[in-house]
């Protein structure tokens, strides 16, 4: 399991592996541990987008283990485990202890929001799960139009309505359909908006109310899909939704696009949550469960 988890990360995580291999490299060098060695790692770590923070603790870590020390593979094993510990594994979906799972999806135009929604459904309804998808983005026809193609080519049910309706009761109706007939998971799609749009977070925060007045404790997951090619710069996205709507986890998104996939350091520092899904890929399971281990091992590749 860890091993097939492992290879898919790496081929999904080519850019920011030609990124990381400049810093394998340095462990490579003959010489000590000095000032010069510390300042030209602390300059790749920067590089791959790792982060202020993590790149600090990382540098003066190594400083207090090896300095004077010579340069061996025991400094990239030390690296690697100081990354690892940097991270959280996600953990997947924390499910009702009763009744249907809510799991509210949230996030920015144009960072995957909608297709990772397909590939979470598509994962869930293989582990056995009954699904059913909320289409709460009724402002835009094409967007309930493509979550409708998804949900018939993975076999699970849909609740939608007409253009313009009130993206809670859509919410309202599906989480009544789950109760009545049976149904695992809600997964409650909900319009693309920028953090700066006042009223579109408040629209999430009511469907956010309404579905924990049909089933309690709902939502019981509410994951923010996050476009990994934005690096840091969607920290400041991901600290307005958490607070309009506890988000519990996040989906980070396009990762075989980008030289970025360092960011995630910065992310989980910042924001304190757990990454619990990954997108590698443009395929319906190019959606993998979160694991440090496997994600630091690919990034050294």
């Amino acid at each position: 399991m860890f091993r097939a988890l492992y290879e898919k990360i790496k081929q999904g995580l080519s850019k920011t592996r030609d990124l990381f291999a400049g810093i394998a490299s340095l462990f490579r060098l003959r010489g000590k541990v000095d000032q010069d060695f510390l300042t030209e790692l602390e300059k790749r770590l920067y590089l791959a987008d790792v982060g202020t923070g993590p790149t600090t603790e990382i540098i003066a870590r190594v400083r207090a283990a090896f300095l004077d020390k010579e340069i061996t593979g025991d400094v990239e094993l030390f690296v690697k485990q100081l990354l690892k510990e940097q991270l959280t594994a996600g953990g997947g979906i924390r499910y009702a202890p009763t009744g249907p799972t809510v799991v509210l999806v949230a996030g920015v135009n144009g960072s995957g929001k909608t297709t990772s929604i397909a590939k979470l459904a598509n994962r869930l309804k293989s582990d056995g799960k009954k699904v059913l998808v909320a289409a709460c983005d009724t402002f835009r026809a094409a967007a309930v139009e493509q979550l409708t193609i998804w949900s018939e080519r993975i076999g699970c049910e849909i609740v939608k309505n007409a253009p313009g309706t009130d993206p809670a009761s859509v919410a309202h109706d599906a989480c009544e359909k789950a109760k009545a007939r049976g149904f695992d998971v809600v997964i409650v799609d909900t319009a693309g908006r920028l953090h700066t749009q006042t009223h579109l977070m408040r629209e999430l925060e009511k469907i956010h109310r309404v579905v924990g007045k049909v089933i309690e404790d709902a939502p019981h997951e509410v994951l923010l899909v996050l476009d990994g090619t934005n690096g840091q710069n969607a920290i400041a996205q991901a600290e307005h939704f958490k607070k309009a709507v506890k988000c519990t986890g996040i989906i980070l998104t396009k990762l075989d696009g980008t030289a970025r996939g360092g960011a995630i350091f910065a992310i989980k520092q910042k924001l304190d949550l757990p990454v619990k899904f990954v997108g590698v890929g443009e395929k319906l399971d190019d959606l993998e469960p979160f694991d440090p281990e496997a994600y630091v091992e690919a990034l050294f590749a």
